[in-house]
């Protein structure tokens, strides 16, 4: 895929020779002092400067968009994924002659897993490397990192799989629109029915960062509403592989339920261990959400309990095994041989993105983020069972929420989960969400176009 172009240098190894250029040529004219702002959006100045956007506008320039998906570091695997998705959007609209006339180009930088490299990386990518959009984040800390920089410069940021309910909640932004459905989410659709089905006291076992955080903080709340009781919460920093004494502690407890906050590689590792000890006969497990890469490839045994998840490879519904064929046609010899949940949400966001600057007619932010706002998604055309749309109001996506276990009669090696139940969004919104959530105004949000 020649139009997608990898990056692996830091952040600080080239010289900033485009950003340079453009201050001394804003520096003598009158575009950035001149002209009220168009769509409803703050004129252009300030910190838009630095930034390309407006330049390509009437031109048949490559539209670049920033890939910014973890290659290195807890969530490596997720990140890889994601980014065939939006490789795979892009590819598709390419092959169609592009957006507006122009061949899109995207550019990747490992985020490295880290908030400050999240930080650095969309710095680099909106004055440096020219990107009109940005795209992709799995921890939710690096994805609040880009949204700072993304809004900042009035650059349209997608989250495509980081699931803290902060990040459609109080860390919300104008520019920023979340693609994953997040911890309270999930919370709804699983934790009152687990209440009936396997006992009142639980324990929460969470990754000690914001997702795991927010996220367990909706549980608690959820468990305690419906009659529950939350005996202890056990934190778990990032990046931990030896889980003995959380387990130990586990068994001397006793829950009825074990609820975990546990992603990326520290997920994998967990669900080992606790194979190895056998606890997953002595006490129920759920999992919030469980993202496809974490588990593919552990065996059977290793995925127990409940978990939430997004989309399966083989719901059966119209247009998923085309979908499924094209990822294996497009990527063949790929480790995970099938798409999952984190591939699905980088495809989805990166497509509908594609679609609204062709409905807007322009690249400019403003007209786009009105055209994503409200937005409404046919079941049909994102392959779930209930249609989805855009929160205006927090910049979320609500979607068909799925809760799953393993498949002890699978059809094929890889039809490792068994989808129990779907939850129409509606029934489980983040209602908290609305209220913490406050969007900068369209006039104190730059555009970036003339």
């Amino acid at each position: 895929m020649s139009d997608i172009k990898n990056n692996d240098a830091t952040p600080e190894s080239q010289p900033d020779t485009t950003a340079t250029s453009r201050r001394a040529l804003l520096k003598h004219s009158s575009l950035a002092l001149v002209g009220a702002g168009l769509y409803g959006a703050a004129p252009f100045m300030g910190p838009w400067k630095h930034n390309h956007a407006w330049a390509q506008t009437g031109q048949k320039k490559p539209l670049t968009i920033g890939l910014t998906m973890d290659a290195s570091g807890l969530y490596a695997a997720s990140g890889a994924e994601e980014r065939l998705g939006a490789m795979m959007a892009i590819k598709e609209f390419n092959d169609k002659g592009g957006v507006l006339g122009r061949r899109i180009e995207a550019i990747h930088i490992d985020t490295e897993t880290t908030p400050a490299t999240g930080s650095r990386v969309a710095e680099r990518m909106i004055t440096r490397n020219e990107a009109s959009f940005l795209i992709g984040a799995v921890h939710s800390g690096v994805s609040n990192a880009i949204s700072q920089v993304a809004q900042k410069y009035g650059t349209i940021f997608f989250n495509t799989n980081s699931s803290s309910p902060t990040e459609a909640g109080k860390d919300c932004h104008r520019t920023k629109f979340v693609w994953d459905g997040n911890g309270t989410n999930f919370s709804n659709a699983i934790v009152k029915n687990a209440i009936k089905a396997s006992g009142r006291n639980w324990v929460l076992l969470t990754n000690d960062y914001v997702w795991g955080h927010t996220t367990s903080k909706a549980t608690r709340a959820i468990v305690e509403a419906n009659g529950g009781r939350i005996v202890e919460e056990l934190l778990v920093p990032q990046n931990t592989r030896d889980f003995s004494s959380y387990l130990l502690k586990l068994q001397q407890l006793k829950p009825h339920v074990v609820a975990t906050a546990v992603g990326g590689d520290d997920i994998k590792a967990l669900r080992q261990q606790v194979v190895q000890l056998k606890m997953n006969q002595s006490m129920a497990w759920i999992n919030n959400q469980q993202d496809w890469p974490d588990v593919y490839g552990l065996g059977p045994e290793a995925i127990f309990g409940v978990f939430g998840t997004t989309w399966y490879w083989r719901l059966g519904l119209p247009g998923v095994k085309e979908f499924v064929a094209a990822y294996q046609k497009q990527f063949p010899g790929m480790a995970i041989r099938v798409p999952g949940n984190v591939y699905h949400n980088g495809y989805m966001a990166t497509r509908e993105l594609l679609r609204c600057v062709e409905e807007a007619g322009t690249t400019n932010n403003i007209a786009v983020i009105k055209k994503l706002e409200g937005r409404k998604m046919s079941a049909a055309d994102r392959l779930q069972h209930y249609d989805a749309w855009m929160d205006p109001v927090t910049h979320q996506c609500q979607q068909t929420i799925y809760m799953a276990t393993y498949n002890d009669q699978p059809a094929e090696k890889d039809d490792i989960f068994k989808i129990l139940t779907q939850a129409d969004p509606k029934d489980v919104m983040d209602k908290d969400a609305t209220g913490a959530c406050k969007l900068e105004s369209y006039e104190a949000t730059p555009s970036y176009e003339v």
